[in-house]
């Protein structure tokens, strides 16, 4: 989707690198309007351009929810500009889960 995503693969927490603290309350605030809690971390706690947005994922999560956390999570880092990954393409969250959708109906892409 095109975030910088630091952390443990194994680890429930998943944190997103937003860099600039004004865009981390940016960030949250258009998440909370959603119903979203999120967790902020920013200065003292990380550098002052190294602030984060981190999402706690639960077994309790259904999947509507995540699919939920994850179109809001794409459109307002579209919004606020928080796509600053040049490794990972730039998808959209509809077209993943159409590709999601087709790989489970055996369907394959290049």
């Amino acid at each position: 989707m095109g975030f910088i995503v630091y952390g443990n693969s194994n680890s429930p927490v998943v944190p997103v690198l937003c860099f600039l603290p004004s865009k981390v309350v940016a960030f949250n605030r258009k998440m909370l309007e959603e119903g979203i809690a999120v967790v902020t971390v920013g200065y003292p706690a990380t550098p002052l351009v190294g602030s984060r947005v981190r999402f706690c994922i639960s077994a309790a999560h259904t999947r509507q929810m995540l699919d939920k956390v994850l179109s809001a999570i794409c459109k307002f880092g579209d919004e606020i500009g928080l796509k600053f990954s040049k490794k990972n393409p730039h998808f959209k969250f509809e077209d993943l889960k159409a590709i999601d959708i087709s790989h489970k109906q055996g369907k394959t892409f290049c």
